[in-house]
């Protein structure tokens, strides 16, 4: 007899509002300040980390990257802010923070 979960674990990083997910959203350039408009308008504090496209690569049309940290509990308020203001809802990308911690201390 095992007395281990038979689930698969995934560590995480939980709170109240849920798991502590990373979310990625990726647009162009020009539509910058829009979006970091509509995350103004969510009702939690979002401390976004931006990356902007390489400049000799910047004709190649790449997105900027928005990067921040969210509770699952959030998502669908974030979603719903990105539909209200015409961003594609589905361009939120999440994982879970504890892993995309873990990814970034490998890649070093």
């Amino acid at each position: 007899m095992s007395v281990w979960p038979t689930a698969e674990y995934s560590p995480s990083l939980r709170g109240a509002e849920g798991i502590l997910l990373s979310v990625r959203i990726s647009v162009e350039p020009r539509l910058l300040e829009d979006l970091l408009e509509t995350l103004a308008e969510v009702s939690f504090p979002v401390n976004p980390e931006i990356h902007h496209p390489a400049p000799a690569l910047a004709g190649h049309r790449l997105p900027t990257v928005v990067e921040f940290p969210a509770y699952e509990n959030r998502m669908e308020e974030i979603r719903e802010a990105l539909r209200r203001r015409g961003f594609d809802p589905g361009a939120a990308r999440v994982m879970n923070m504890l892993e995309e911690i873990q990814r970034g201390s490998q890649l070093q």
